[in-house]
């Protein structure tokens, strides 16, 4: 009698390795699904390939052509080619710059630029490498997520001390005590 269990299994005592297929260099049908085993799919966009507009996904995405507007994969990562040149407002999860990018780039996990890599534009980041060789204009914003954010060591190390020194009159222009120049 057929057991499913027992189909499954490989035949051998020995594990048999997972192999995934190359990358596909064309966009045909769905490979089908086997077992349990979900396959990532890497859709890419040639380099004779010009988008305009919006460009949403949810799947990762590698860019050699061109593209102008805005893309979002906000759960997944964005390549931008070699020969990638964007002009577009950026959200993904992860973003790895090896073309040329023009426009805000915002990524809850990490932005990578590597060597020949180009942006010119605001990042906004936990994470940010800066290759030796790459190319960066902007600034960088790299905040931590919501639920990770450490409570401020400052203002527990300084409260003791203020209470322990006596109170003095602050300089004519001076903030007052506590205050941090330039916060609001």
């Amino acid at each position: 009698m057929w057991k499913r269990d027992e189909a499954v299994r490989p035949t051998s005592g020995q594990p048999t390795a997972v192999t995934q297929p190359p990358a596909p260099t064309q966009t045909g049908a769905p490979r089908p699904e086997t077992g349990h085993h979900v396959e990532k799919d890497i859709v890419n966009i040639g380099k004779s390939v010009v988008i305009k507009g919006e460009l949403n996904g949810s799947e990762d995405l590698t860019i050699e052509g061109h593209v102008e507007g805005t893309i979002q994969l906000r759960e997944h990562v964005l390549t931008i080619g070699p020969n990638g040149r964007i002009k577009a407002q950026v959200f993904a999860k992860c973003v790895i710059v090896l073309g040329e990018v023009t426009g805000n780039v915002t990524a809850s996990d990490k932005v990578d630029i590597r060597d020949n890599g180009s942006v010119d534009g605001d990042i906004v980041a936990p994470r940010v490498a800066i290759a030796e060789g790459a190319h960066f204009r902007g600034s960088v914003d790299m905040q931590r997520k919501a639920g990770a954010a450490p409570q401020p060591q400052a203002a527990k190390s300084v409260a003791p001390q203020a209470a322990a020194q006596p109170a003095q009159a602050p300089a004519a222009g001076a903030p007052p005590a506590g205050q941090r120049v330039g916060a609001q």
